[in-house]
């Protein structure tokens, strides 16, 4: 059995030092600029609820809210933060929010042209999907979750969102979108595994709608050959790959029994491996582990991974991954 309790008391340790005030939190908990920013707010939340130690008294909530709906825009109703596509952040922040059981106090009206079936699917179609397949899934699952969030949309536009995403996906690959998914250069190196993080996205939304999987054989096919035949450092970045892996894998052999064996001997595997090499970083020397969106993406995976290895990772409390509460991170 590995020992998380260690790790999962520093992870609470970078979001006390993170905090600025009741619910407001920077994102860089070691670094000089202190100002108050989304993704800080927000992973600060979701790290709690991760870890278990989510607030629980009503003033601390309340301010939580606050601060979050402080943060959107009044003009345009989105969220906005230098690192990612508005798209992102405001799907990221209407999630946090959510664990609240709480809302945005006006709508993203900048998003309402895509409220109608035809003008999402023109956006879809539209999006970059063979040369900028990762950050491009922040705006067409971000899309979904903003609306659906923000309770903008009906369940005939999100039947139609997954409709266009069953024509669209690759039936050899189980990826989105077919016809794209051939490798691409992600820092010098040539991979699909940008392909795969682009389609975790769609995923968890698929996964939130209650939607199959239109292909759960070929994606389970594409995670084990990823693990061994591609050049991506999977299990070596502090970053969202590695929830990316292990949720596609874990939630495709839920679907089927393909190679069941095998996937659960790979995300043992990679459970072990994974977790070994995280647990001799020292926080001190990982600035990317002071970064709350990072280390809140590095506990995502070991969420996804408790679930998917049962017995394997301890800790105080069971780790709960926000996805099977909302989607979109």
């Amino acid at each position: 059995m590995i020992d998380l309790r260690g790790l999962v008391d520093q992870a609470a340790g970078v979001v006390d030092a993170a905090r600025l005030a009741p619910g407001r939190y920077c994102r860089y908990a070691d670094a000089p600029d202190r100002s108050e920013n989304p993704y800080g707010c927000a992973d600060a939340a979701n790290i709690l609820y991760t870890i278990g130690r989510f607030p629980r008294d009503a003033d601390e909530r309340a301010s939580w809210v606050g601060a979050l709906r402080d943060l959107q825009n009044p003009m345009d109703g989105l969220w906005h933060e230098a690192t990612h596509h508005p798209i992102h952040t405001t799907a990221h922040c209407l999630g946090a929010l959510e664990l609240f059981d709480a809302g945005p106090i006006r709508p993203p009206v900048a998003l309402n042209d895509y409220r109608r079936p035809e003008s999402m699917a023109r956006f879809l179609d539209g999006l970059d999907w063979q040369a900028d397949p990762w950050r491009a899934s922040h705006q067409g699952a971000g899309l979904y979750a903003a609306l659906v969030l923000a309770g903008q949309v009906t369940v005939e536009w999100r039947e139609a969102y997954f409709d266009w995403l069953s024509a669209e996906h690759d039936p050899e690959t189980g990826l989105w979108r077919r016809g794209c998914v051939a490798p691409v250069d992600h820092d010098g190196i040539a991979t699909r595994f940008p392909h795969l993080a682009g389609s975790f996205h769609y995923l968890f939304n698929q996964q939130y709608g209650r939607a199959p999987l239109p292909a759960p054989e070929a994606l389970i096919d594409t995670c084990l050959d990823l693990r061994h035949a591609d050049p991506f450092p999977l299990g070596r970045t502090l970053s969202f790959a590695e929830i990316d892996w292990v949720y596609c894998l874990n939630r495709a052999t839920r679907q089927c029994d393909h190679r069941f064996g095998e996937a659960q001997a790979a995300l043992a595997d990679f459970a072990a491996d994974y977790t070994g090499w995280l647990l001799a970083l020292d926080f001190a020397d990982a600035p990317a582990l002071n970064d709350l969106h990072t280390l809140f993406g590095v506990l995502c995976a070991l969420a996804e991974l408790q679930q998917a290895v049962p017995g394997l990772l301890r800790s105080d409390q069971p780790l709960k991954l926000v996805l099977d509460r909302r989607p979109f991170i």
